[in-house]
């Protein structure tokens, strides 16, 4: 018979630049117990300080990740590690451990020469409740991520970072080799626009974008965002009018808008700069 499972499964997966996360673990409930450390008549909470925990419920929480990464400062390659933690008032372990085959926190099978990784963290008091263990990730960009976990009135928080733009240029690279396209030139010359990098080369890569692709709102687009990167408001303005009339034929109000805005904020740069 299948029965329902107090601490349901759960899996998240997170997209990071080029990477991802991806999280199975089970998720109990508070169900008014103390949770963490001990109880106001001594006895232990849900969680004892000082033990090791495997961060949900059931089976061993698994954490994946599809390249390499930096946690608090210290490098962890690619791969799936069971993810553990050691609860104490002032300060917790977080441990990324290799070993993923133990049910639960392994207890006495867990070794701690097994750890791929170890970091300590702070635990903050969080003013809202949270009911049911929760994983989240926040703060996204195209190089890292903060991963939190909420439960009762207690957060842990984990900065990971990702070496995309090392990735990418990997790709860059490759792309540049095999026949690259239009579509290529302009994926490259928007990365370098959104991470605030090589502007004149990227500036080269979308105007070749333009030669083999043609005229189009979004290609004219990230042209007048580069121009503006170089401080040549009066081609970013020209470029940007050209976007809002392609924009306009293609219906793209978003698009329209945005461009209205920056031409705004670009005139009151130009007279700055003159």
């Amino acid at each position: 018979m299948n029965h329902p499972k107090a601490s349901p499964f759960s899996k998240i997966e997170q997209e990071v630049g080029l990477s991802k996360i991806t999280i199975e673990y089970s998720r109990p409930s508070a169900k008014g117990r103390v949770l963490f450390g001990y109880q106001p008549n001594g006895e232990s909470g849900l969680v004892p300080y000082g033990r090791i925990w495997r961060v949900g419920a059931n089976e061993s929480t698994k954490i994946t990740f599809s390249t390499d990464v930096v946690i608090a400062g210290q490098k962890l390659f690619k791969g799936t590690y069971a993810l553990y933690a050691f609860p104490e008032e002032e300060e917790w372990k977080i441990v990324f451990h290799n070993n993923t085959t133990h049910w639960g926190d392994g207890r006495a099978n867990y070794n701690a020469e097994e750890d791929a990784l170890r970091i300590h963290v702070v635990p903050i008091q969080t003013q809202d409740f949270q009911e049911t263990f929760l994983i989240s990730f926040d703060d996204i960009d195209h190089n890292g991520v903060i991963m939190n976990w909420n439960w009762g009135n207690t957060e842990v928080s984990i900065p990971i970072q990702f070496e995309t733009e090392s990735i990418f240029q990997d790709q860059i690279n490759a792309q540049l080799l095999n026949t690259p396209t239009a579509q290529t030139y302009y994926e490259i010359a928007r990365y370098y626009q959104e991470q605030r990098l090589k502007p004149k080369e990227a500036l080269g890569y979308v105007d070749r974008a333009i030669s083999m692709g043609g005229d189009t709102y979004y290609f004219h687009r990230v042209r007048s965002l580069i121009l503006a990167d170089l401080k040549n408001y009066k081609a970013a303005i020209i470029a940007s009018n050209i976007s809002i009339e392609l924009a306009e034929k293609e219906g793209k109000d978003e698009f329209v808008r945005l461009n209205q805005n920056d031409i705004r904020r670009w005139k009151t740069l130009q007279s700055t700069y003159k």
